[in-house]
């Protein structure tokens, strides 16, 4: 405990002592108790090596994949959601259209099946939120055609 908290030296040891055997002298301490070994100044790396002073770029690159992969994730929920609500709106209208409800009832069905399938595009597109809300819409469509059966 040799003045810093991640030392591994005694108190009685000076720092002075052990450096000469665990870094050399031109290498340079980056602050989190790594060393970089450098040709000359903080400016000056040498050919071939990379100093990285703090971890932003690191986090920064991995918020971006994760902003990436959401983004993904949601236009695949959306051409999902959206081809499911379309497959089943079609084959209620399907059903419905040789039976004794009123006709207004498979059209209902139909224009909400046609609202979902153009949601499920727009959302595969990325406009996701029109998407949600396209969706929304048609299930309403599609619950108030059930509302006349």
């Amino acid at each position: 405990m040799g003045g810093r908290a991640d030392s591994d030296t005694s108190p009685d040891t000076h720092a002075e002592d052990t450096d000469d055997i665990r870094e050399p002298r031109d290498a340079q301490d980056t602050g989190d108790g790594r060393s970089v070994e450098g040709a000359g100044g903080i400016g000056n790396t040498g050919e071939g090596q990379e100093q990285k002073t703090d971890g932003a770029d690191d986090s920064d690159a991995d918020d971006t994949a994760d902003d990436a992969g959401d983004a993904r994730r949601a236009r695949w929920v959306a051409a999902g959601t959206g081809a499911v609500l379309t497959l089943a709106g079609t084959a209620a209208a399907l059903l419905r259209l040789p039976g004794p409800a009123p006709a207004l009832v498979p059209v209902a069905y139909a224009c909400g099946a046609a609202v979902c399938a153009f949601a499920a595009l727009l959302g595969s597109r990325g406009r996701t939120r029109r998407a949600l809300w396209l969706l929304v819409a048609g299930v309403m469509v599609m619950a108030l055609g059930d509302q006349f059966d």
